[in-house]
C-alpha cells in the first residue's frame, strides 16, 4: 500500500496519561551511559535548583515512539509499512523540565506525508503536555519507509 499523502495534517487524541517516575529517568540515562548527576541524584539536582532529578533531553522518546507506533503508523488510512521504517530525523524543542511525578500526555499530528524517488517520508510533530494543560515540549521527527525489499544499507 502506498501512503496516503492527503493525510498531512491529520492530528490524533492525546494519549493515555504516562506518569514519569525517578526509576523511569534512572532506567533512561543509563541505558544512554549518561551518569549526568541531575538525572540520578535528587541532592544534585536540588543543589542545581530544580525540585528533583531531571529528565534527559532525549527522554521524551519513550513516549513519542509510543504515539507513533500505536496511532500514527496503526493509522491504516495512512498506509505506513512500520517494518520498513526507520527514523530519518528528530528535533526537541523544550518548554519546562520534566520530573519524576509529572503526568504526561502527548498529542501527535502529522505534518506532512510525501513520496520521494519511491521512499515515504512522514513528518510528525509531538505536543507534550503536563497534566493535560501545561505544554512542557514539542517533538519533530521524519519517519522514512523504505521501499519493500530494499536492504538498509
Amino acid at each position: 500500500m502506498q501512503l496516503n499523502v492527503s493525510l498531512a495534517g491529520r492530528s490524533y487524541p492525546p494519549t493515555e496519561p504516562y506518569e514519569v517516575s525517578r526509576e523511569h529517568i534512572r532506567i533512561f540515562a543509563e541505558s544512554l551511559h549518561d551518569t549526568n548527576p541531575l538525572y540520578l541524584d535528587p541532592a544534585a539536582a536540588r543543589a542545581a535548583g530544580y525540585r528533583d532529578v531531571l529528565a534527559s533531553p532525549t527522554f521524551l522518546t519513550v513516549l513519542s515512539e509510543r504515539a507513533e507506533r500505536a496511532q500514527v503508523a496503526a493509522d491504516t488510512e495512512l498506509g505506513l509499512d512500520y517494518s520498513q521504517t526507520v527514523h530519518g530525523f528528530q528535533r526537541f524543542v523544550h518548554l519546562r523540565p520534566v520530573h519524576p511525578g509529572d503526568v504526561l500526555n502527548l498529542e501527535a499530528h502529522i505534518d506532512d506525508v510525501r513520496i520521494t524517488g519511491g521512499i515515504g517520508l512522514v513528518t510528525v510533530s509531538c505536543r507534550v503536555f503536563r497534566d493535560s494543560t501545561e505544554h512542557v515540549a514539542t517533538m519533530y521527527c521524519t519517519m522514512v519507509e523504505r521501499p519493500v525489499g530494499v536492504p538498509l544499507s
